[in-house]
């Protein structure tokens, strides 16, 4: 699957296929996926996603679901392996210049589309001119706005160069690639998202589309002749179940194969000896935290002041306890503790409501009539937090930051959304005044897209619209370069800016606690999770349910 245009979207829950980067995964179970039982083809995969999907284009898409599915249709030119390491996917090879900026690459000679058409270094071109025509919606185009040059050499060698040096040169071409053939007229009239392709997509990859049913399902089937070789499950089934709990219910039922548990689920629910023989679960560090944001084009949240106060007015370690159940820790910004680009030192805000108060007090914020909501200009200080339906653990912490605040004299009401509504008429209409959401976050520290001023279009991901020179050069440093310590240190200044600004409340990363049914064998825990080796997963002819598609 894709490097990290699959890790920079919005968290619809807590995927379990989310990287450990580099800390240990932990399986639990009864030894049912340790027994023996020989490879066999076969049998069907379901899997729960508690969002129906964008689109089946996930360049010009930013939610999980479709990304999800995209890595399964889609292949990049490269990959990360099991310890994290950059492998090839699309491309055999390559080499990249000793000064940076000059990445060659060699293709693969026995990849077809799923119509049989077969893969060439067009389509990279292609795909490559994609992603830069202003026409495309897409939130990625940054990546390969670096490169100053392509040039197609035959069809399975293509030469990219750079003007300067461009830390995610390699990891750029991770991005999905897409068939020319199909594709070209409508890039090149604006209409991509109208495409077929997006609806009833052709790849590369393991598997093939079948069937999208809005709100209920998609199906894909293997891919015979996918270059790795056929994917020994033969059939995967999304389930879009928009809700924890009934999730959970189909579960127990045995009604799905994969899902995300919630803490309670993982700790107080699925102890029970029959679900531990149906299931194996796993605990895990997860590449996502959970934030509180702002629409900074508010007047109200413009002011740091009144950013800094929610931050002392919420206890971060309460929702750690509280909601989590201790599985998690405490965000202090967009990077995972133990990485290396984490800052531990950056400015903390610790719970502490009375200086909350008094910096509500010095942005002009008071109660003038003793109702005990705070007010300025005779407006009261009231607003409204959005998050999407479904998630239950979302809105716990959406009702312990709401009692908090009132403690402080702000009044908040809570609205929760279906994940497609939210994200169209609201995210990229800018129609919000806070939101409780998540960021999976990439292996490589650049977050140009999420937090660089340039980045706050409606297709973009700077959906707070968050704008700080600072910021923005830091961001700009950081990618500039190939050597990790010249890196570490405008990543280290970046997480103090925005640790002082606290554009959002960080509020914690929480740990993937993915279970998979324990007919299913072939996984294998590992600092990249559990699903880099999907195809490789099996169930033994005689545990298998379903008749092979």
């Amino acid at each position: 699957m894709n490097l990290r245009v699959r890790d920079l979207f919005f968290l619809l829950a807590f995927l379990p296929g989310l990287s450990g980067c580099g800390v240990k995964v932990e399986g639990k179970d009864d030894g049912q996926s340790r027994k023996s039982g020989s490879p066999a083809y076969g049998d069907t995969f379901i899997e729960a996603s508690i969002g129906d999907i964008q689109g089946l284009i996930p360049n010009i898409t930013s939610d999980s679901a479709s990304h999800e599915v995209g890595g399964l249709i889609y292949d990049g030119l490269v990959k990360r392996d099991k310890d994290l390491n950059i492998v090839g996917s699309l491309a055999e090879s390559w080499q990249l210049s000793r000064d940076c900026l000059t990445l060659t690459f060699k293709l693969r000679k026995n990849v077809q589309w799923h119509d049989g058409r077969p893969f060439t270094a067009e389509d990279v071109r292609f795909t490559y001119e994609t992603m830069l025509d202003p026409k495309t919606p897409t939130a990625y185009r940054e990546d390969f706005l670096a490169v100053t040059r392509l040039a197609v050499l035959d069809p399975h060698t293509l030469r990219i160069g750079y003007a300067k040096p461009y830390a995610q040169a390699l990891e750029t071409w991770g991005m999905y690639m897409l068939p020319k053939h199909l594709l070209a007229s409508y890039v090149h009239e604006g209409r991509l998202r109208e495409a077929p392709q997006n609806r009833r997509p052709i790849g590369t990859g393991a598997y093939r589309f079948v069937e999208w049913k809005s709100g209920e399902r998609v199906v894909l089937v293997a891919n015979p002749e996918h270059f790795e070789g056929r994917p020994y499950l033969s059939r995967v089934v999304y389930r879009i179940i928009p809700s924890q709990a009934t999730i959970f219910l189909e579960l127990k039922a045995k009604g799905v194969d994969f899902a995300g548990l919630t803490a309670i689920q993982y700790t107080r629910q699925t102890t029970y000896r029959a679900f531990e023989k149906a299931y194996v679960k796993y605990q895990y560090p997860s590449n996502a935290y959970t934030y509180l944001g702002f629409n900074l084009k508010d007047p109200r949240f413009a002011d740091r002041r009144v950013r800094q106060a929610f931050a002392h007015a919420i206890n971060k370690q309460e929702l750690i306890d509280g909601v989590l159940l201790g599985l998690g820790r405490e965000a202090t910004g967009p990077y995972k503790p133990e990485t290396w680009a984490y800052n531990p030192d950056v400015p903390r805000f610790p719970y502490d409501p009375d200086r909350a108060r008094r910096l509500l007090a010095e942005a002009g914020w008071k109660d003038a009539d003793g109702d005990g909501i705070l007010d300025k200009g005779g407006q009261p200080f009231a607003f409204t937090i959005l998050t999407n339906q479904g998630n239950e653990e979302r809105k716990k912490v959406a009702e312990i930051i709401q009692q908090r605040l009132r403690e402080i004299g702000v009044a908040v009401e809570i609205r929760t959304l279906e994940w497609a509504s939210l994200i169209k008429e609201f995210i990229k209409k800018r129609r919000f005044e806070a939101i409780i959401l998540g960021w999976g976050i990439g292996l490589d520290p650049d977050q140009y897209e999420v937090w660089h001023s340039s980045k706050a279009g409606p297709d973009e991901l700077n959906h707070i619209s968050y704008a700080n020179p600072e910021a923005d050069r830091l961001l700009e440093l950081g990618r500039a370069s190939c050597v990790r310590e010249q890196r570490k240190k405008h990543y280290d200044r970046l997480q103090e800016v925005l640790a002082e600004d606290q554009p959002v409340i960080f509020l914690y990363f929480r740990d993937a606690l993915p279970v998979v049914s324990s007919r299913v064998r072939g996984i294998e825990p590992s600092p990249n999770g559990i699903s880099y080796n999907f195809i490789r997963w099996y169930v033994p002819k005689e545990r298998q349910r379903y008749t092979a598609g």
